[in-house]
């Protein structure tokens, strides 16, 4: 009999989660009739130098002219891009609103991104509840809302306002974001070519997820999110001083069985991935370079896509803080201070590895939310993409304390964002100050998250710490 109700609830579940999916699907294509009126694809928050949809489209345009795509200041993006998302940007289709291909394709790839996370959560809960079985916490591990985290994070993923507007807006964060959650799907199933291709694909277009290396090499290396490893030693060092002659035998096999759970670095499948990040980056370089071998090779694509993010040449208001930054600093501190904004990603990459090292995925979640900050382009579709991935770890940042000023503060930014570039730029009542305020609110509100989430992680981490010596002190008493 409960067999059959414990049946009956899950399939109300999983009945319950593809209803909310469908219904988010239909959302995007209603909005995708309504382009003009909405203008989504010119907003400076969705759409910028290096997301916008018509500056792809212009791009491939200059292509078909026999010219270089990169001719002029418009597009500086993948020439991947240009070959899969171009010919969608010209096809239309009688009766239909412009695009409408191109949209299809982008509804989709948040589908499938939203999919992914919903994967990567089931494989993280399925490893997070083996660890706390090892550690004695049985009744943690079978907590409910432990295993609803993957069906949460790719529910606010498709429904978060962010993800819908890039995703109606064309920007091509949407495809990115994709290669990202791909990226960490594939290094949690340990798939190493799949890891690998999401890797490669994600930094050659927009070169910030490079810095995601480290948390997926330590995902190959380690295995997915865990308690601190020195959990384990300490319950070991306490099994083992209170084991008696007689029962060693007995802990030998379960420490045997424990130091399995706790992945000790395995170098086999890290060499893998490396090697097929090698293949696949070879060959999307030989794509690009055939591509563009008559307008200057590869080169020329480097330093119109990698060096413009770099230098920043491209002044135009976004969310970020480097355009207005940059419009006042002075030419001759302009090298500097881009080695200083550039090194702050750099900086904090070592630390945070270090005391983030036995989770992973988290530590990829802080790496993303960071590189939105500090960014040359940022848009919103960054802020999808971490938001979305935020929802796996509702269960251990379930302690947030200031989450509620998180949530009025997106809201407020979203809301006054667009107001104040009305203000400034249609209305002339306000100047670039007005929209720069929202964007450094913005960029607090984001280094606000940080802080919180990497601290209620470390206080879960020390929560559980804190338990299982009390249940281990116990039974030995």
């Amino acid at each position: 009999m409960s067999t059959n109700m414990e049946a009956t609830v899950k399939m109300k579940k999983v009945q319950w989660f593809w209803t909310w999916v469908i219904g988010s699907v239909i959302l995007r294509l209603i909005l995708v009739y309504f382009p003009k009126n909405l203008n989504l694809s010119s907003r400076p928050e969705i759409s910028t130098p290096l997301t916008s949809i018509r500056r792809l489209a212009e791009g491939y345009w200059l292509k078909q002219s026999s010219m270089s795509p990169y001719a002029g200041s418009m597009y500086h993006g993948s020439p991947l891009l240009l070959t899969i998302l171009g010919p969608l940007t010209v096809t239309k289709i009688e009766g239909q609103p412009d695009h409408l291909l191109c949209s299809l394709v982008f509804v989709l790839a948040d589908v499938v991104t939203a999919m992914l996370i919903c994967a990567a959560g089931k494989k993280l809960q399925v490893a997070y509840g083996s660890s706390l079985q090892s550690v004695g916490l049985h009744q943690l591990s079978e907590d409910s809302d432990v295993f609803l985290s993957g069906e949460f994070a790719s529910l606010v993923y498709l429904w978060n306002p962010f993800t819908i507007v890039a995703c109606v807006g064309l920007s091509t964060s949407v495809i990115e974001n994709l290669m990202v959650v791909l990226t960490l799907y594939g290094a949690c199933a340990r798939v190493a070519p799949l890891a690998a291709f999401g890797w490669v694909i994600a930094t050659h277009l927009s070169l910030y997820p490079a810095i995601l290396i480290i948390p997926v090499i330590l995902l190959f290396g380690y295995g997915p999110d865990a308690p601190p490893r020195k959990l384990f030693r300490q319950r070991k060092n306490l099994e083992v001083d209170d084991s008696t002659s007689s029962d060693r035998n007995c802990l030998e096999d379960e420490l045997v069985n424990e130091k399995r759970v706790r992945k000790v670095f395995s170098w086999r499948p890290v060499v893998l991935f490396l090697f097929w990040a090698l293949l696949w980056s070879s060959y999307v370089l030989i794509l690009c370079g055939i591509y563009v071998q008559q307008h200057g090779g590869l080169p020329e694509m480097f330093k119109r896509s990698y060096g413009f993010i770099l230098t920043i040449q491209d002044l135009s208001p976004n969310i970020g803080v480097f355009w207005y930054f940059f419009a006042e600093v002075f030419d001759f501190f302009r090298s500097f201070f881009l080695i200083v904004f550039h090194g702050n990603i750099l900086l904090l990459i070592v630390p945070l590895a270090i005391r983030l090292n036995h989770r992973p995925c988290f530590l990829a979640f802080v790496y993303i939310v960071l590189s939105s900050i500090l960014k040359s382009y940022p848009s919103v579709g960054d802020s999808a993409l971490y938001l979305g991935l935020l929802g796996l770890f509702s269960y251990e940042l379930k302690d947030m304390q200031y989450s509620f000023f998180l949530f009025s503060g997106y809201v407020g930014v979203s809301l006054f964002s667009p107001v104040m570039h009305n203000l400034w730029i249609w209305r002339g009542t306000g100047n670039a100050n007005f929209y720069f305020a929202t964007a450094i609110g913005y960029a607090f509100l984001q280094i606000i998250l940080v802080i919180e989430s990497v601290s209620a992680m470390l206080n879960h981490d020390r929560m559980l710490t804190k338990l299982s010596t009390a249940k281990l002190q116990n039974v030995k008493s």
